[in-house]
């Protein structure tokens, strides 16, 4: 039903469409991350491995494997800080776009209230009890139906 009422509101078209017809970045977190994940792997393993099977110098390994460990760490801490998320929010709607709520009437025409009719219950309630009423043995009284109706179930069995 919400849907209906903003196809109606925005004159029969639905913005969240126009988003999806949108190119889309190759820039995001996830990307930055998997070319982090890349680099680390080609500049940390792959160049000196490399490197060492064709007799190359030491040092220059050694460069390869440190370029490619702090590299990932700036890339990857670049990609999640700065670039945009490739997932798509389709959540809360922004208030313009929200259906309009029911009237005071509901749907079906009678009188319902949002809340419940307001209740008060005194302070001396949740007082500590006064001098002396802690002997009032007025509590252990039984105060539901079952329990007298067992009690005259039991009568009834001796």
């Amino acid at each position: 039903m919400g849907l209906i009422a903003q196809v109606l509101a925005h004159g029969g078209f639905l913005p969240q469409l126009a988003e999806l017809n949108k190119r889309k970045s190759i820039f995001t977190r996830k990307n930055g991350v998997i070319a982090g994940v890349f680099w680390f792997i080609i500049l940390t393993m792959l160049f000196p491995a490399m490197i060492a099977i064709g007799n190359g110098p030491e040092e220059l390994a050694g460069i390869s494997a440190v370029i490619g460990v702090f590299g990932m760490m700036m890339i990857v801490i670049g990609s999640l800080a700065l670039l945009p998320s490739s997932k798509q929010f389709t959540g809360f709607l922004p208030q313009q776009m929200q259906p309009p709520l029911p009237n005071a009437h509901g749907l079906h025409g009678s009188q319902q209230q949002s809340l419940p009719p307001q209740q008060s219950i005194p302070a001396s309630a949740y007082a500590p009890p006064r001098h002396g009423s802690w002997k009032d043995t007025n509590d252990l009284q039984p105060s539901s139906v079952t329990e007298s109706t067992t009690r005259l179930l039991e009568k009834e069995d001796r």
